[in-house]
């Protein structure tokens, strides 16, 4: 029996990407109201594992998700998952457009729903939720001081909801990535599809500084796919950077980065690395490759040694 953690409760988005990544049979899943309530949990050894949101394509780096992970007990990301997202307006029975004087979701739903909130209810305001199913939750009982809800279509239908509109998201593309969070007891093998997140904390802030952390992976031919500023909460003006990159640990061209990374940065935490969820084969340079590494090493020891 594995047990995992997730956003809750019953209905969100989380919980779909946790039955994404696992089906339910043999698993035990306990819904958190918060992101930091989850990864404390993990960290307590209360559960095994725990899926939450880190990025959305709509509003970027969910900051709970990337705050957590940057302090505390060190943890790592095993896995990810993408789940598209598509949200509908619901409220209790017998209500209409007409009747609704706010609404209730999370923030970051909200965000990719306020085109349509607009046109649609204008003189509704909105008011925020731990989740969206929360929210459906806060409708269902009368309570939370909205009359609808926007949510996931599931989370409608577990409470009981009438659905008013459906596809109300702005991005028809919308899409949230969801990451499966471990302690660091082991690490997944390298598929050549990887990713691997870090956290860099500058040793000072000073001009070019960002910019010598980032030739670290240049210079040996890695990509990175996101780059998130967070403050660290000891002076203002203080941040560190949340980056995910292509490639694996164990890759030698990774490798040679970090170790670049950790001679130039106050600190670099390793939050993992693990198969990429889009399933791309990570496209190398040769000039970059394990093999070139390994020759140049091996011409280094030579001359080391011989001098030729």
């Amino acid at each position: 029996m594995t047990r995992y953690a997730y956003l809750g409760p019953e209905g969100t988005f989380t919980q779909m990407a946790l039955h994404a990544w696992r089906p339910a049979q043999g698993q035990e899943q306990t819904p958190f109201g918060s992101v930091d309530g989850a990864l404390a949990a993990l960290r307590e050894r209360q559960i095994d594992a725990a899926v939450v949101p880190i990025e959305n394509s709509v509003e970027g780096g969910v900051s709970a998700t990337l705050d957590a992970l940057a302090s505390g007990d060190p943890l790592i990301v095993t896995g990810e998952v993408l789940v598209p997202i598509t949200f509908v307006l619901a409220a209790r029975a017998g209500t209409t457009l007409a009747d609704i004087r706010a609404v209730g979701t999370h923030s970051h739903a909200w965000a990719q729903v306020r085109g349509w909130a607009q046109q649609h209810l204008p003189d509704a305001g909105y008011v925020p939720a731990l989740s969206t199913a929360a929210a459906a939750a806060d409708v269902a009982a009368g309570s939370g001081g909205y009359e609808a809800a926007v949510c996931a279509p599931v989370a409608a239908q577990n409470h009981g909801l009438s659905v008013l509109a459906e596809d109300i998201g702005d991005m028809a593309q919308a899409v949230t990535r969801f990451v499966v969070v471990s302690r660091p007891e082991w690490l997944p093998r390298p598929t050549g599809r990887d990713k691997t997140t870090v956290v860099l904390f500058q040793r000072s802030d000073r001009a070019g500084g960002l910019v010598e952390l980032l030739e670290q992976l240049s210079t040996r031919g890695i990509n990175m796919t996101r780059l998130d500023s967070r403050p660290t909460r000891e002076s203002m003006g203080s941040y560190c950077f949340s980056i995910d990159l292509e490639g694996h640990v164990a890759d030698e061209r990774v490798g040679e980065a970090l170790m670049g990374l950790r001679r130039v940065c106050a600190e670099v935490r390793f939050v993992g690395s693990y198969p990429a969820a889009n399933g791309r084969e990570v496209s190398i340079d040769p000039l970059t490759s394990d093999d070139a590494f390994a020759e140049a090493r091996d011409w280094l020891d030579r001359l080391r040694v011989t001098g030729g």
